[in-house]
């Protein structure tokens, strides 16, 4: 069975329709005005996706700034949304004022949310979601958190170039969970670089190897589109792969500090226990990849990363240059000798408040940017691996299909389907295509 299918042109293009009449209405309007409770210095915000991120997400969003409150929480399922809720309402009490008609639930809860009549909404559903959640955010006139990565491939890389754009036509304020560009020791070490410590780059490297991650089983009654949202991480579809979803943080850091992205992509990987043994079954993504990164000057960016018990185990990133060495957070070694001494915080708390100072003080700020570029890394990354080839970056956008399932509601067909044995399509390097 083919795990990848061609992308829906008509959807693509109603889209893309829609985000252009948001485009037109945004030169009559300044909605960055509009955008939260004028004169109040109150922001009222909707949670969408409740799972650990998204509630996460929402606690520091209100330790971030006593302005904000929120008002809605939306989940596909009905236990999370209700959950979320009361674990917010038990916590913050009246700055989590969510009467229970704001508490949504289904695949359209997103647009409910939306509707609800927040200033700014945290978009914390499973990735493959992420691009037409921004749009529908955006084309409503709402500033956005969303949680990385922003894009599963290339047809929501293009949404999101999309969106990016008419956000800043309608001055709307676009954060983005990438938390290092909000953490002092990275901000600190990676401007050293930039002003020349290490000399000219030669290679970079990036790694996220841990023992894995996890795996929830199939519920009594579940339809197979269910199934596959309630164990989302393990289905390309919506995470992207583990490339994507976690070890996307390592290689924007790396695209921070080379301050461009990679032109072409080779590599290596598979699946080796990840679903083996009680786990057969469980789904199809890799649990091993190795990606050799070039960008546009030929310097290279080595990436790995891997979900496997009883290995070495590294979540970094390393650059080398032709005066030194950096772990591109805290220190240099080489003709610069330094080590960062200042304050630390918590980064996921900073990068909500730079967000809402940004709203409350109608600054422009658009982290998007950095969002759509890092998470097409990640997914150029992943068609290298799975397909064993050479892959470029234009060709990549220009030609990638989409994950997305023809029709999304609980008893459509998913994109991919167990075979006869209960086992999901995995990718065969040598036999996956990376594009049409």
């Amino acid at each position: 069975m083919s795990m990848r299918r061609s992308a829906s042109r008509r959807e693509f293009l109603k889209r893309s329709t829609a985000l252009g009449a948001g485009a037109a209405l945004a030169g009559s309007l300044n909605i960055a005005r509009m955008a939260h409770a004028a004169g109040s210095g109150q922001i009222k915000v909707a949670l969408i996706g409740c799972g650990g991120r998204g509630s996460g997400a929402a606690d520091n969003c209100l330790e971030a700034n006593e302005a904000v409150k929120i008002i809605a929480v939306a989940d596909a399922f009905e236990n999370r949304a209700k959950n979320a809720a009361r674990q917010l309402r038990e916590k913050f009490n009246q700055r989590a004022d969510i009467p229970d008609d704001h508490i949504f639930v289904g695949l359209d809860a997103y647009q409910k949310a939306i509707d609800c009549g927040p200033d700014m909404v945290i978009l914390a559903t499973p990735p493959g979601f992420r691009p037409f959640q921004y749009a529908a955010a955006v084309k409503a006139g709402k500033h956005v958190f969303m949680e990385k990565p922003c894009c599963v491939d290339a047809p929501g890389y293009k949404i999101l170039l999309e969106t990016n754009k008419l956000a800043d036509e309608k001055g709307l304020k676009i954060g983005v969970g990438f938390q290092r560009h909000h953490q002092p020791e990275y901000i600190e070490t990676i401007k050293r670089i930039h002003d020349g410590a290490i000399g000219k780059i030669m290679v970079l490297r990036g790694y996220w190897n841990g023992d894995g991650i996890w795996i929830r089983k199939r519920e009594p009654g579940m339809t197979e589109m269910q199934y596959q949202v309630h164990n989302w991480y393990h289905f390309c579809w919506l995470s992207g792969d583990n490339i994507v979803e976690q070890h996307i943080h390592n290689l924007d850091v790396c695209n921070w500090v080379k301050g461009d992205h990679p032109v072409e992509a080779n590599g290596m990987g598979g699946c080796s226990v990840r679903y083996a043994g009680p786990n057969k079954g469980v789904g199809q993504i890799f649990d091993h990849h190795f990606v050799e990164f070039t960008y546009a000057d030929g310097t290279k960016l080595y990436s790995q990363c891997r979900h496997m018990p009883g290995c070495w185990n590294n979540v970094s990133e390393a650059v080398t240059g032709t005066e030194g060495e950096s772990n591109c957070a805290g220190w240099i070694k080489g003709k610069t000798e330094w080590q960062y001494k200042g304050k630390r915080v918590n980064a996921m708390v900073e990068e909500h408040r730079a967000l809402i100072d940004a709203i409350l003080n109608n600054e422009k700020y658009n982290e998007g940017t950095y969002g759509a570029t890092s998470s097409m890394t990640a997914v150029l990354g992943r068609l290298a691996t799975y397909s064993g080839q050479v892959v470029k970056w234009d060709e990549a956008v220009e030609k990638g299909t989409s994950e997305f399932p023809a029709k999304l509601a609980w008893d459509a067909k998913a994109p991919v389907e167990p075979d006869k044995d209960g086992n999901y399509p995995i990718p065969v390097p040598g036999v996956f295509k990376p594009y049409a």
